[in-house]
């Protein structure tokens, strides 16, 4: 590959490259001007290596310059996992390039993956603790930060209860602070306990999870070289996830069908072989419509049906009422494309489907994935190499954070909140029951018609933690209302209702940032006291394992030491764990030096209790092999070939069954098996009974290779084992500790190990399900959105009744969708990503050489409706949602998006309804960027099982400003 300098562009290029998305250029000195930016030159294209860039000189004040020594990292951005190598001088880091050895990039970056040693020297971050006294930041040390915000939340645990307190943890952590925080908020005696994943793919997990056992990704990014047909629907993988477009394109040229369903024509839409739009919020119709001529053709795999796929009847029944005129009407896509989309995917088999949160982001996403699931297993697409469920996840670690159970309903591995999981993991931390049970809230409260403990009850999640604070108490199931928030890694920009959330931010008694930047937490409340800023370290300034979309772990290396005074995240853990008084027990099996845990410790006892996913095989030393062997391992398969890791697969992808010692490869595809569970085969897991309403509900005439059982079978336990006659096969040790338990609960990981060594899944083999009878909608329904642009859908596709108690709090449904907002509001509103910005933007906006690339906040507006409101492409413009916020962006006027929808990008931030917030940012902290943050104006709609908030389908009115 030719590196590019800088001199080879000409100014073509470079006027291109600096234009905004509006298509007029801000030549450079404006640009510094208007940003106040210091710094010698920047980025020219997006898309150019530092080492394409500039080399950052590392000088040594009065001594010549050190050795580079080189580190190996993982891109914090996306959840493709790219590596990145780092040159670190002196302790400078001065150079980067993608790491041409990784399966996963290939020596590929995106812009963003291109700029991340700014992360770590960037200027514009929190640079030590600041409190807001009298309206002004002010510079305080970490004692005197600890020890203020301790003394009050102690207080409020006294007063009000733990529950008062809300610990919003990140998708930026690492595995091991991911899993610590949960532990962390468990010590605490709380499940107000969440992270983004909430209003990313929790309706993927909930919908997944509930199809056929586990809530992730099913293949890979690189499985796509396999595929025969790639149907994507709600995901932008050419701007989202950038690197993932050479699998894409490598499975495009090896003859692959590409179609692309969205209500733009995306950059990923342009590569598709069919563009499908559809009108947001219309997901599961379109789904039905196509499987209508599936069915109608004889086009479905019915062996595998039958083996596999239980109650597919039903889905067929409902399908019978989409014919296409119905598809047609409700969706907007013609029957001609709805077939050919059919037709495409049964004609080329094995065939994937990827979504992101175009699908997941609604009231009805839950409603949403299962769909997906069931058109694939209609098909026969799961459990095979080429086709399964490609869930492209956003953030670096949203994956593995979702797995290490920073969530308000579940434990450390989808544990859930009984008692069982509570002893479960109360004996992995060598901690007594009684003593974690005492720790909550002993009182009971509703939720629906049941009286739970606070211990076993569901928490308040990430998207409704406004409503935690602002209702009353009274309305709540807990004790009193949140009075404390914690925003450790969590840009508040991303959620939607910001009016209410500025509100919220004004009426708690304390309000605490962990961040390496001061997010737009800082500047959205006005507020002249009791808020704090705490800086954390960039996981560059630490080290540990991240878990990529694909479910494989990678292992970070540390970069620099900490910036400025900002400290790990796993180190501010311990300093408030030390101050609140229970660091002895967050810490019994984790070494502490000084005031940093030990990270391989912490992952050591992630194997010790992570059974149900397979987190056990995973050991510090065999992540940390795969690490300096990259190169070993095969670009499509992910298998080692040769070396010192022969047979793994890269980065040990969930489940890798059983203790470390078991050296159990990882698992590339989910459900295959045409594989032995030993060498990452599996068949559906058995998590729903063994029989519904007299129905057999395990797999018939369908196991894993070389299975002992030539049937389906349930999971396996103690007593299955003695059934079986294989309980001998068990140690003497390993008796001990499995007798009277499970394959989730044996920490022993004997039962486990019995199970593979007669080639079964230790989770049994089931067969997916396709209708869910404890959710809503036992199959999955078509519910026009609460803010419909169509109302007179509403009498035929309602969506909810209102509900008491759901997650703790009273939620909204059919009394919002009683009032047609058309008249007013007659555009659809709905949001996405950027390949420069990611998440909430404050870092990739705070990057120099992102910033200059997208400078402003805009709108995405159809010709027919910006002329009809009489706009120009580039004005300034009011963009305003019903029963919310107003926002000042600029107009883009594209045929991009489809006439009566208007979109816009979700990663501005620090202004707030036409005021420029950049005052309010402590000194030297602000963003390069600001802009108007786009939920601001979004409004209220959370889905019917975990309470995913609405950001693709509401509506909005457009006026020139």
């Amino acid at each position: 590959m030719k590196l590019i300098k800088k001199r080879d562009l000409n100014q073509n290029e470079i006027d291109q490259a600096r234009s905004g998305v509006l298509g007029a250029a801000i030549d450079r000195r404006t640009f510094l001007r208007r940003t106040g930016m210091a710094l010698g030159g920047a980025a020219v294209a997006g898309g150019l290596a530092p080492r394409m860039i500039q080399r950052a000189e590392a000088v040594a004040t009065g001594a010549a310059t050190g050795e580079t020594v080189t580190k190996k990292s993982v891109c914090t951005h996306c959840s493709v996992g790219c590596g990145v190598i780092a040159e670190v001088q002196n302790g400078v880091w001065t150079a980067q390039e993608p790491d041409f050895d990784s399966p996963f990039n290939l020596g590929g970056h995106c812009a963003k993956g291109a700029a991340v040693r700014e992360h770590g020297h960037g200027e514009r971050r929190l640079k030590y603790p600041m409190k807001l006294e009298g309206g002004k930041w002010k510079r305080i040390s970490w004692d005197t930060a600890i020890n203020e915000i301790g003394d009050q939340i102690l207080a409020i645990r006294e007063n009000d209860g733990p529950d008062s307190v809300y610990w919003l943890g990140s998708a930026k952590f690492n595995n091991e602070q991911a899993y610590l925080y949960r532990k962390f908020a468990a010590m605490w005696g709380t499940n107000n306990v969440d992270h983004q994943a909430r209003i990313c793919h929790s309706t993927t997990v909930a919908g997944v999870a509930n199809t056929w056992g586990y809530g992730a990704m099913t293949n890979s990014y690189n499985d796509m070289h396999n595929c025969k047909a790639m149907f994507f629907i709600g995901s932008n993988a050419a701007e989202a996830h950038p690197v993932a477009m050479q699998h894409i394109l490598r499975g495009k040229e090896n003859g692959a069908k590409l179609i692309v369903v969205d209500p733009r024509f995306t950059r990923t839409a342009a590569h598709a072989d069919q563009f499908i739009r559809l009108r947001p919020g219309s997901d599961v119709a379109l789904i039905w419509g196509i499987l209508w001529h599936v069915f109608e053709n004889g086009w479905e795999d019915q062996e595998y049906i039958d083996q596999r796929v239980f109650g597919l009847d039903e889905v067929r029944a409902e399908v019978a009422n989409w014919p296409p005129d119905v598809v047609e009407d409700v969706t907007g896509v013609p029957e001609a494309e709805v077939k050919l989309a059919a037709q495409t995917m049964a004609e080329n088999r094995p065939g994937t489907i990827v979504w992101c949160m175009g699908g997941t982001q609604h009231t009805t996403g839950n409603n949403n994935t299962r769909a997906y699931c069931a058109m694939q297993l209609a098909l026969g697409n799961v459990g095979k190499s080429g086709g399964g469920a490609n869930i492209f996840r956003g953030h670096d670690n949203v994956q593995g954070a979702t797995d290490l159970g920073v969530l308000a309903d579940t434990l450390p591995g989808y544990y859930g909140l009984s008692e069982g999981s509570w002893k479960h993991w109360s004996a992995v931390w060598g901690l007594d029951y009684e003593w974690v049970k005492g720790r909550f809230d002993q009182a009971s409260y509703e939720e629906g018609s049941a009286e739970t403990p606070s211990m076993n009850l569901r928490g308040i999640t990430v998207s409704r933690w406004i409503d935690g604070v602002m209702e009353p108490a009274e309305n709540i199931a807990q004790r009193n209302s949140i009075k404390a928030m914690f925003m450790w890694g969590h840009a508040p920009n991303s959620q939607t209702r910001g009016p209410e959330m500025k509100k919220a931010m004004e009426t708690l008694d304390l309000l605490v940032v962990v961040d390496p930047h001061p997010t737009h937490t800082a500047v959205l409340p006005d507020r002249q006291d009791g808020m704090y800023l705490l800086p954390a370290s960039t996981q560059f300034e630490t080290y540990g394992s991240v878990t990529a979309s694909n479910r494989s772990l990678q292992w970070r290396e540390k970069v620099i030491d900490p910036m400025f005074e900002s400290l790990p995240d796993h180190v501010i853990m311990y300093k408030f764990a030390n101050k609140l008084g229970f660091s002895d027990q967050l810490f019994k099996n984790i070494q502490v030096n000084g005031e940093e845990p030990l990270i391989e410790d912490i992952l050591r006892e992630i194997n010790s209790g992570m059974w149900t996913i397979g987190y056990t095989g995973q050991s510090p030393e065999r992540l940390k092999l795969h690490m300096e062997n990259k190169h070993t391992f095969n670009t499509t398969t992910l298998k080692a070939e040769g070396g010192p890791c022969d047979g793994d697969y890269y980065g040990l992808p969930w489940p890798s069954w059983g203790t470390p010692e078991l050296k159990h490869p990882g698992t590339p595809v989910l459900y295959d098996t045409s594989k032995t569970v030993a060498d990452g085969g599996l068949t559906f897991r058995a998590r729903f009974g063994v029989e519904f309403e007299g129905k057999n509900l395990l797999a018939e005439g369908s196991w894993g290779k070389d299975s002992d059982i030539k049937d389906g079978y349930p999971e396996f336990t103690a007593d299955v084992l003695k059934q079986l006659g294989w309980w001998d096969d068990l140690t003497a040790e390993e008796k001990k500790l499995a007798e009277g338990k499970n394959w989730k609960t044996d920490l022993s990981g004997g039962i486990q190990r019995v199970a593979i060594k007669h080639n079964c899944s230790p989770f049994g083999n089931a067969k997916a399900r396709t209708i869910v009878w404890n959710f809503p909608d036992r199959v999955p329904i078509h519910r026009e959105p609460l803010y419909t642009s169509r109302y007179d859908l509403v009498a035929k596709y309602p969506t909810y009744e209102d509900r008491k108690r759901f997650w703790r709090l009273p939620t909204r449904y059919e009394s919002i969708q009683a009032t047609d907002y058309t008249p007013e509001y007659p555009l659809i509103h709905t949001s996405g990503r950027l390949v420069e910005f990611e998440g909430g933007g404050e870092e990739t906006r705070s990057n120099a050489w992102l910033a200059e690339l997208q400078q402003q906040m805009f709108a995405e507006i159809n010709p027919a409706d910006a002329n009809n409101a009489g706009i120009k492409d580039g004005q300034w413009i009011w963009l305003e949602g019903p029963d919310s916020g107003r926002i000042k962006i600029k107009a883009m006027v594209t045929p991009r998006v489809g006439r009566g929808v208007v979109f816009t990008p979700f990663h501005y931030g620090g202004w707030y309804e036409g005021k420029d917030l950049r005052d309010k940012y402590p000194e030297g902290a602000a963003p390069y960027v600001l802009g108007e943050a786009c939920n601001t104006a979004f409004t209220y709609g959370y889905d019917s099982v975990t309470a995913m908030q609405e950001t693709k389908a509401t509506l909005c009115k457009i006026v020139p400003a």
